[in-house]
């Protein structure tokens, strides 16, 4: 079976990057650390360009392409440190109004889980409350969520000014979150919940990997021009096992996420959401290790991966609910 990436998926690839590196740079991202209110305008343009209407078909003005693009999209996105709920707007885009071209943002959060956390609460036009038992039963043969738990659920919308909710801090600084106290339902909207959260933890997987991917680039570039002793640091055979491990865990994370995003089977998005924290969380630490004590100062963007990776590891399926979600599906 061939895995490569096609011309065409590249070229998004390296399209988002460039978009991503004109429009969010360095400069913009420490702006973001100070003032994390999210930019319209750069909202706007990302959704001018496709960026959450990726999916939508071409005749509802959509690019018409499939989650293994959106995978590469939130993959850069990830890179890039790009915030806002990123997730909830590509995964939206068809069933909010205003989703699609980047004039409305929505907000995803799930029900079953104390507190309930939503992202950027003070930007956010709408919130879509995701609640029921669907995608936490075990899987049965062939990977997917089985059984009568897997099959409810149910998505509701609410206004923002009819939301209560008390802001509490975040490791991410560029993350505010809430915990909402109220929510009185608006309606409920015709989601496939437990597809929804499959590709919410996926997508979410992918943006783990691009901050690990990124990671391995930034420890690798300071090894090459730091010295000590009159030498880089990375001719040192301490340093240099500690990129190689990087990268071997961010490949096999991208290894995990890509073909999740082909076979969109529960269990590989689950083993691939596993990997990409541990690669994104780990990969941010030794990234911190090879920086040295300047790793540890503000000045430095590798504390904003892993405080960001910190917070998507416990976003979706986190560690212990993906180990037990495999090991029953190993056993079934």
């Amino acid at each position: 079976m061939y895995f490569q990436l096609t011309e065409d998926q590249r070229a998004l690839r390296d399209g988002t990057r460039e978009l991503l590196a004109g429009r969010f740079g360095r400069d913009r991202l420490r702006a973001a650390v100070g003032d994390p209110a999210l930019d319209r305008a750069l909202w706007r343009e990302l959704g001018a360009a496709g960026f959450f209407a990726l999916r939508l078909p071409e005749e509802a003005g959509g690019v018409g392409l499939g989650l293994p693009e959106a995978v590469l999209v939130l993959e850069e996105a990830g890179r890039a440190l790009l915030p806002g709920p990123l997730v909830a707007c590509q995964l939206l885009a068809g069933a909010v109004d205003g989703v699609a071209s980047g004039e409305k943002i929505v907000g995803l959060c799930e029900g079953q889980r104390e507190p309930v956390l939503w992202e950027h609460p003070a930007d956010c036009d709408e919130l879509i409350l995701v609640e029921g038992g669907a995608g936490r039963s075990a899987h049965g043969p062939g990977g997917e969520a089985g059984g009568a738990q897997g099959r409810t659920g149910s998505a509701c919308r609410s206004a923002p000014d009819r939301v209560a909710c008390a802001p509490f801090a975040s490791v991410d600084p560029l993350t505010p979150l809430a915990r909402v106290t109220d929510l009185p339902r608006t309606g409920p909207l015709a989601l496939e919940v437990p597809r929804l959260r499959r590709e919410a933890t996926l997508l979410t997987a992918a943006q783990q990997l691009g901050s690990a991917a990124r990671t391995v680039e930034m420890a690798v570039r300071h090894a090459r021009e730091r010295e000590q002793f009159g030498a880089p640091v990375g001719s040192f055979q301490a340093v240099k096992h500690l990129c190689a491990q990087m990268l071997v865990r961010a490949e096999m994370a991208r290894s995990a996420v890509y073909a999740a995003a082909v076979t969109e089977s529960a269990l590989d998005v689950t083993a691939a959401k596993l990997l990409a924290d541990e690669a994104a969380v780990a990969n941010a630490r030794d990234c911190l290790q090879v920086h040295g004590g300047m790793g540890f100062t503000w000045e430095a963007d590798v504390h904003l991966h892993l405080k960001r990776a910190w917070l998507r590891a416990a976003r979706w399926e986190v560690a212990r609910e993906a180990e037990e979600l495999l090991a029953a599906g190993l056993i079934a």
